[in-house]
């Protein structure tokens, strides 16, 4: 069984149907992605819930366990959000990553307040996990079909103005289900109006959270070969410097 196999499990929306339209290896592909562009991570999250008021819990774990082990290799990460996402992201994230609130505002003003961010901190990636996005006529809709564009920011112009992104999504309307926005269409217990904004590499999961955590467990096996590796490089040092001492004595002895 496949990590891939692991997070289709249990599918109750499925969003498993969806499949035969992306590698195989979608997991790995992402990680990889992510991992060979070291830098400023940008994690989107955050999925607005209208009879709550709140965003729902599905995301905010999943991209702090993502951000958690990206800091562990060294990467800068930066939590993207909305005014009804901030405080919770303020709350779980570590010390060292920030929280931005991106303002809930019309096409121009947000197009450029993507723009501003991308200049200002320069990401070698951009992330969403379990954030809705743009549908064909740009409005954001949850599940039900209901509108809930007053209430979520549009990141999606991050996404337009960046090459290298990773989506991961459960119900076809998350940033990142643009690459199959025909295709979630033909299973009838998916959104009836997709979302359009597509990502480099996408991930489908049968809850967003499962999707996040291979892509942090690649980023922790990571840090654990680095480690390995340094310990290897540290012990060959010293073994390389007795023998030079030896052979210096042996010299001078001789």
């Amino acid at each position: 069984m496949t990590i891939e196999d692991i997070i289709l499990d249990n599918d109750r929306r499925g969003i498993s149907h969806l499949r035969p339209y992306v590698p195989a290896d979608f997991c790995d592909r992402a990680a990889r992605l992510i991992l060979d562009n070291p830098g400023t991570a940008f994690i989107v999250t955050g999925f607005y819930i209208l009879d709550a008021g709140l965003i729902e819990t599905d995301g905010p774990p999943g991209a702090i366990a993502i951000g958690n082990a990206l800091e562990q290799l060294g990467y800068n990460v930066a939590y993207i959000t909305d005014s009804y996402g901030t405080a919770v992201m303020e709350g779980t994230k570590s010390d060292a990553a920030s929280v931005i609130d991106f303002p809930i505002a019309d096409d121009a003003e947000s197009e450029a307040f993507a723009q501003s961010l991308i200049a200002e901190h320069d990401p070698s990636v951009i992330i969403a996990i379990e954030r809705c996005g743009f549908t064909h006529d740009r409005k954001y809709r949850n599940m039900r079909g209901r509108d809930i564009t007053q209430y979520t920011a549009r990141t999606d112009y991050l996404f337009r103005h960046h090459e290298r992104t990773v989506g991961i999504g459960d119900g076809g309307n998350e940033i990142g289900m643009g690459n199959l926005a025909k295709e979630v269409t033909t299973v009838e217990s998916l959104v009836k109006e997709p979302c359009v904004t597509e990502v480099s590499e996408l991930v489908l999961a049968s809850v967003s959270n499962w999707g996040g955590n291979p892509i942090a467990d690649t980023a922790i096996q990571a840090v654990n070969t680095r480690k390995k590796k340094n310990k290897r490089d540290k012990e060959h040092t010293r073994l390389k410097s007795a023998i030079n001492r030896a052979a210096d004595k042996g010299d001078a002895e001789r």
